[in-house]
Order: structure tokens, then sequence, then C-alpha cells
């Protein structure tokens, strides 16, 4: 989508009979109150069960796709039964004139039903991928992350749906945006990690928690300097390998993968919000040059600094 950072998207989210309400207020907790036109809509008979006990009633059926930016499913049943081919056919003709399409934790099922997942990376709950990759074998499926970005979205579990659709929303309006939305929604606006640190179980609560939690949020404000896990784990009074493998528990990533995400957020924000050089970022971000960060960023978001810079600018429109 080349839209404008200040361009009203109109987004069109998908419910249906048995839906979960948590999963379909999703969307709208990040994408109404940044200001995006949002229509729940559906192809079932309006009123809608709901798994909450309670009905709600849907006012567009599914032709408010046909004039959405972005279609979001939301979930899909528990069982991952047939799509209908009603559903099936509004999606596949929002994907053909341009639409963005996310299918949000069980989303994934109709989406890949629809043919739209051919030959891409996708994910779902950890619990349904093998299911998907049984149906859908010509599917990437990755059981490890929080959400994929393969020109379709799709994401794990239920509070994933929240990280992916920061995600879009950091992607069309900027990091600031999305922060400040996180901020509101009082959750974290770029989770690192994966859902393999929640398949198993939770990471214990120890006294080791509190000092290992001082130690990212210490990291988080010096990004400009050099930092070793050697440094790091007697900052955080721990063996090297200790830190390593609390680390991975706690954030299902590696801590140069966290840091190098870290910092590519900190410059999101200082091309946003300041009006210093690209070179100046660069040394605050931690990346050390501008080349640096040019390779980085580029790697991470598939643009430049100055292009993101011009289309996120605050105030900008």
């Amino acid at each position: 989508m080349n839209k404008s950072a200040t361009h009203r998207y109109k987004i069109a989210v998908i419910a249906f009979d048995g839906i979960t309400p948590f999963h379909l207020s999703v969307p709208g907790m990040v994408f109404r109150d940044a200001g995006f036109e949002l229509k729940i809509c559906s192809g079932d008979p309006s009123p809608l069960r709901t798994t909450g006990g309670f009905d709600i009633s849907v006012q567009h059926g599914l032709q408010a796709l046909s004039r959405a930016d972005i279609v979001i499913l939301p979930t899909w049943h528990d069982d991952c039964r047939p799509a209908p081919a009603n559903l099936l056919d509004a999606l596949k003709r929002a994907h053909r004139r341009g639409a963005r399409i996310v299918g949000l934790c069980l989303g994934a099922f109709p989406l890949a039903e629809a043919g739209l997942l051919d030959g891409r990376r996708a994910t779902t709950h950890w619990s349904f991928a093998d299911m998907l990759v049984e149906r859908h074998p010509s599917i990437s499926v990755d059981r490890e992350v929080l959400y994929v970005d393969d020109e379709i979205l799709t994401s794990a579990g239920v509070a994933a749906g929240l990280d992916c659709c920061l995600h879009l929303l950091r992607e069309l309006c900027g990091a600031e945006a999305a922060n400040h939305v996180a901020r509101q929604l009082v959750v974290a606006p770029h989770r690192q990690g994966g859902q393999a640190q929640f398949i198993e179980r939770p990471v214990p609560v120890s006294s080791s928690d509190d000092r290992f939690s001082q130690v990212l949020n210490w990291v988080n404000q010096h990004l400009a300097d050099n930092h070793s896990i050697d440094a790091l784990a007697a900052r955080a009074a721990m063996s090297r390998r200790n830190f390593t493998r609390h680390f991975r528990d706690a954030t299902g990533t590696s801590f140069k993968q966290w840091l190098l995400n870290q910092r590519v957020t900190h410059a999101q924000r200082l091309l946003e919000t300041s009006d210093v050089s690209i070179e100046v970022v660069a040394q605050e971000a931690g990346f050390g040059s501008a080349l640096s960060l040019r390779q980085h960023f580029h790697a991470v978001l598939r643009t430049s600094p100055s292009v993101y810079r011009r289309q996120f600018r605050a105030g900008a429109g």
C-alpha cells in the first residue's frame, strides 16, 4: 500500500457466529484510537453469538471488504472448520485488488484455504501449527515467531495479535504512533522473541528476575555504548551461561538480536521526532556510523532512514 502517513485507512474486520469477543476487539483497540475508519462485517446473519455468552449486532456484510484498504480476520473457529465460499471469495477479491490481508491466530486457516498463503511464510497459534502444515504443505509455517509479515500478515495466539497489529500500525504511521497506542494499552510497543517462550511453561519468578530486568532497562538507556554478554552477566550477578539461558527463556531470542531491535526502534523514534542528522541518529542509537545504520535499517524495515524520516516525520502532511 503506497499511502501517506496521514491517509485515513479503511479497515474491515471480519466477525462470524461463535467468535471470541477478545479476538474481535484486538484490531479495534489498536486502530480505532489511531484515527482509522474501522468496520465490523460478517457473512453470517446478525446477531452473532459469541463465546462470551452474549450476542453482537453487525451492521455490515462482506461487501465492506471491497472498499477496505486492510482486511483483518481476527481468528477462526477452534475446530478450524472449512470457511464458507462467500468468505473465501471475498478474501480473494480483496487481495486481488491490493488490500492488505491480515490473519490473526487461527485466522490464518481461511487465508490458507483461499490460497493466499501459498508459497509464503506464515504462522498461527503454536498448538495448531502442525494442522496448518498438514493441510497446506505449500506454506512455510514458522512455529516460533509472534507474527510473520510476508506481504500477508499472520500472527500467533491472542496476545500476539496485538503485536501484529502494532507492527502494522508502526509500518503505516510510524514508531511514535505505535508507541502511543501501546502506552495506552499498557503493553510493549515491540515485543521481542517468539511464541516458543510460551509453549511449555512460563519463566519462573526468582530473585534474579528483578536484577535481569534492571540490566535490560539499563541497556535501553545506554544503547550508544558497546555491550558484551560477559559485562551484562556480571551486572546481573549471573554467570555468562546462566545469563544467556535466562535471556533466551525470557525473551525468546538472542541478546544480539534483541539489542539490534532496540537500536532500530530507537533510531525510528529519533528520525520521527528530531532534526538531528542521520550520522547523529546512528551514534545515539548505537550503530556507530550512518552506513551501519542504513544497512541494519534496510535489513529490518526494508527502507532507508531518510525515506523513513520523510514518510513519518511528526507533523508531516
